[in-house]
């Protein structure tokens, strides 16, 4: 059995366009830098430029603003056969290195809010460009096994992004223990996106041009109205809000969680380089999960391997619970939880990307992976001023917050088992 599932992942390889892996090595470059400041950020505003938990998430909250915008217009321009994905990209990796050096500079609120609308700005534009090229690359004759090497695909593009966030990570774990300095990891940060801006100039092309001229391609507002139009997109948009906002507990509220909350007997909890090799496991299990969990879901349907999900997602959840209130033990019980956390974005993002890839027409992709992308805005949006808000409040209702997104779960069960049935229709 192990050997028949080897061989049939192997075949898939050759299918994958060499675009997709020089694409795939872009986005680890860029997520080095990513991981250098993703977990550390809400620490470094919290505990040592000395804002409020609350103020911070409000702060990178309103990456999401901007990042509406940028998803919307990014969305179009990606589409736009006077301007493409890859003119897109190299738009969005030049705001992305901006937005980080003025969060470099950051020692107060309002240039916080400032960095934070300037990345979510480059963030915004990145994702649908970004999405459609993978997209494009993942079409063959037949159409199941289209969707299926879609997964496919998707999975070994988001192995290359945690595989930088994991090497990120532990870069910025040694960093600041040699150097005690946060403020470069933002520079680092900033230097990773050149580095990606050169690799999209240099070795990606236009992946649509075969599609310029065509006759159904439509008017930017009639396919906004054609995509909003359709129900099945909708009702996933719905649910898709739910990961995103479980995403973005992970990114900002766990890391200060784990730093000031976790073990009580102690003021400072856990070490930063703890914290650092916590994450650093997290996406080290994702990338080994990877490729496995995608192979295993890729032939079943969207809302199975979503619902695998969202259920992965509430039993990490209560072992985060657990391993706030547990008397003992503390670490065992974040180590169990951030490794079913890594299994369920793994099952979720390779699913989410393909079913969307399922639902759009090839001249509406970048419409449809911008609204899309939406969720995440959105995510971020309702997740960092939430989490914020909660690590502000007394510890009975901090561990109370996770029970909430346990049962949340259950609503987001109910709303995949009904997109399952109109899908089927």
């Amino acid at each position: 059995m192990k050997l028949a599932s080897q061989s049939q992942l192997s075949s898939w390889l050759p299918s994958i366009h060499p675009q997709i892996w020089i694409f795939a090595i872009g986005r680890f470059l860029s997520e080095v830098g990513t991981g250098c400041t993703l977990f550390y950020a809400p620490i470094f505003f919290v505990n040592q430029v000395g804002l409020s938990a609350t103020s911070v998430g409000v702060a990178l909250g309103s990456a999401s603003i901007s990042g509406i915008v940028g998803r919307i217009v990014g969305g179009s321009l990606a589409d736009s056969e006077h301007w493409g994905r890859r003119r897109t990209l190299l738009l969005a990796t030049a705001i992305s290195a901006i937005g980080s050096l003025v969060l470099a500079a950051t020692n107060n609120f309002t240039i916080l809010v400032i960095g934070s609308l300037i990345s979510g700005l480059g963030i915004g534009f990145y994702w649908p460009a970004a999405e459609a090229v993978v997209a494009d690359a993942s079409q063959i004759d037949n159409r199941r096994e289209t969707f299926a090497l879609a997964k496919l695909t998707e999975g070994i593009a988001r192995l290359a992004d945690n595989l930088g966030l994991a090497i990120g990570i532990m870069l910025a774990g040694f960093f600041i223990a040699i150097i005690g300095s946060y403020r470069w990891l933002f520079v680092i940060d900033a230097i990773s996106f050149l580095v990606f801006f050169g690799v999209v100039y240099v070795g990606i092309s236009e992946t649509e041009q075969q599609q310029i001229g065509e006759p159904e391609k439509t008017e930017l507002f009639a396919s906004w109205i054609a995509v909003l139009s359709d129900r099945r997109f909708l009702v996933y948009i719905a649910v898709n809000i739910f990961f995103t906002i479980y995403i973005s507990q992970i990114h900002s509220t766990l890391p200060l969680f784990f730093k000031n909350f976790v073990i009580k007997s102690t003021p400072e909890g856990f070490a930063q380089t703890t914290i650092s090799v916590l994450f650093a496991w997290h996406l080290v299990f994702a990338i080994i999960c990877q490729l496995p969990v995608t192979s295993i879901l890729k032939r079943c349907s969207h809302t199975l391997a979503l619902t695998v999900s969202a259920i992965l997602w509430a039993i990490g959840f209560g072992l985060i619970w657990i391993s706030g209130t547990a008397p003992s033990h503390h670490l065992v019980w974040v180590i169990l939880a951030l490794g079913v956390f890594a299994v369920a974005v793994v099952s979720y993002t390779p699913s989410a990307a393909s079913l969307v890839t399922e639902l759009a027409p090839e001249n509406k992709r970048g419409v449809y992976f911008s609204i899309n992308a939406l969720c995440w805005a959105v995510g971020s949006f309702i997740g960092h001023p939430l989490g914020g808000w909660a690590l502000d409040q007394p510890q009975i209702i901090t561990n109370s917050y996770w029970l909430c997104f346990i049962l949340s779960v259950a609503i987001a069960v109910a709303i995949l088992q009904y997109l399952n049935r109109i899908l089927a229709d």
